[in-house]
């Protein structure tokens, strides 16, 4: 099969792979499409240890099974693969079991591929008025979903809440969605890249603030930091709220910036998050079938042999929409 493989830092090669065989309670799936995560452009600049090459990377990724029953079915894959008997399985909390694999990490190769192996439980049927490139979303979405769950959870106040993302890509815009679908309507999105931010706001329909442009004074309830570096986890300690949920999904830096003064004097909540439940991802498959996370269509598709130029081009910051979809078909 042909697959797009890390080979070091900002280095890819397009070339013949082994194709997969499927272990039991496992499917072969043909890829149809597969987004490039953030995660993926750490591992592209050589900043994810978890990540060596040579290793095909994808986790984001929507197909078709090709193997036994369900033969022919359209999916959407979870591709967080977890033990399902340990006490963090047992409790509904598997994104936290001991034994949690994700493909694109050793041992299980990625997406960024013609075909892929998973077991039958991490795959979830795509009806048919949903696209492969819609349904790939379902991954970074969920992410958003499960912070936007804790951190509404976790917040205590008696008055209309306000919610701030910080970063545009999709990992910030799914939790902007996720926000809006789970009953807040006042969110606001800080992104500095103008050709993402202009997207976000023409296409998106969303409301998206250079960081330089927040009112002096602006305090938010709930803070999800879906950049994770030393500055906007210092900028969420600054405008949560007293008694407000600050959510961290971003791994861009791993320490700094927390003032954990304040947030001790303020009773501020910090909420680190990972992945999603399997829960979770279902629950946001079925938002998105249903409509509830908007029309979905802030994609960009391309062949999957031009992944290097789409590496680069989100390194450069010249791509404007937050999901660049892979097609391997093409």
């Amino acid at each position: 099969m042909k697959a797009l493989v890390y080979t070091g830092a900002e280095a890819f090669d397009f070339r013949d792979a082994p194709k997969p065989e499927p272990a039991a309670g496992e499917v072969l799936i043909r890829v149809e499409s597969v987004g490039i995560c953030g995660s993926d452009m750490h591992a592209y600049l050589g900043h994810d240890e978890r990540r060596p090459a040579p290793l095909i990377l994808g986790h984001e990724a929507a197909g078709v099974i090709e193997t036994g029953p369900r033969q022919g079915t359209r999916v959407t894959i979870n591709p967080l693969v977890t033990c399902g008997t340990c006490p963090a399985c047992t409790a509904g909390r598997d994104n936290l079991c001991p034994e949690r694999q994700i493909i694109s990490m050793p041992p299980r190769e990625g997406a960024f591929a013609e075909w892929l192996t998973m077991p039958e439980g991490n795959l979830v049927q795509v009806p048919e008025h949903v696209s492969a490139d819609q349904a790939a979303l379902a991954e970074p979405i969920a992410c958003g979903w499960h912070a936007a769950r804790l951190g509404l959870a976790a917040l205590d106040t008696g008055h209309r809440p306000r919610a701030l993302v910080q970063g545009g890509g999709a990992i910030g815009l799914g939790a902007a969605l996720s926000l809006a679908a789970q009953g807040i309507d006042d969110v606001t999105i800080l992104e500095p890249n103008v050709i993402r931010r202009r997207y976000l706001s023409l296409i998106c329909g969303q409301r998206a603030l250079d960081p330089d442009a927040l009112e002096a004074d602006a305090l938010y309830d709930i803070v999800i930091d879906g950049v994770g570096y030393e500055a906007t986890r210092a900028q969420a300690t600054a405008l949560a709220r007293p008694g407000g949920v600050i959510v961290h999904i971003g791994l861009g830096q791993p320490a700094g910036g927390l003032d954990v003064r304040r947030m001790t004097l303020q009773e501020i909540t910090f909420i680190g998050t990972y992945t999603y439940t399997a829960r979770d991802f279902r629950q946001t498959a079925q938002a998105m079938f249903d409509g509830r996370l908007g029309p979905l269509d802030w994609t960009e598709a391309r062949p999957l042999c031009e992944g290097q130029r789409a590496f680069a081009g989100i390194r450069k910051g010249t791509v404007a929409s937050p999901k660049i979809i892979l097609k391997p078909g093409r």
